[in-house]
């Protein structure tokens, strides 16, 4: 299985969404490719989406903020929206279901909302990979 985690710049939400999607599929060993992708890619990762990973023991400062071109669009099986402007902008991938989870953009909030993002994004994501 292919999903991907879409958000309009790619620096955060989903930046935060494919390390756990990652995490808990490894975790719970599922056979998972995990992607993520900006609409309009902001071309770096946020400093604080990968301060509030390190906090729960998750790296994704090898990740990087890329393009919907950059990644298998016509493969996946399952596109998770994470922001209003990406659910609007996204392509329709034939084949694959989609999900639209609305979270507030974190970026200039400071620390506090980036925990809250990255907390609400842990229990969703762990829910999507526990029943995949």
């Amino acid at each position: 299985m292919k999903i991907a985690f879409i958000c309009t710049g790619n620096s955060a939400r989903s930046q935060i969404a494919e390390g756990f999607a990652k995490y808990f599929a490894k975790e719970m060993g599922k056979d998972i490719e995990v992607y993520s992708a900006g609409s309009k890619p902001a071309g770096y990762v946020h400093r604080l989406a990968v301060e509030v990973m390190k906090e729960v023991g998750i790296d994704i400062s090898d990740q990087y903020s890329k393009s919907l071109e950059e990644i298998p669009v016509n493969e996946l099986d399952l596109v998770i929206t994470l922001c209003d402007s990406a659910k609007n902008e996204c392509p329709v991938v034939p084949g694959a279901k989609t999900e639209h989870w609305g979270i507030p953009d974190p970026a200039g909030k400071g620390l506090y909302a980036f925990r809250w993002v990255r907390d609400e994004i842990e229990r969703r994501v762990k829910e999507l990979i526990e029943r995949l």
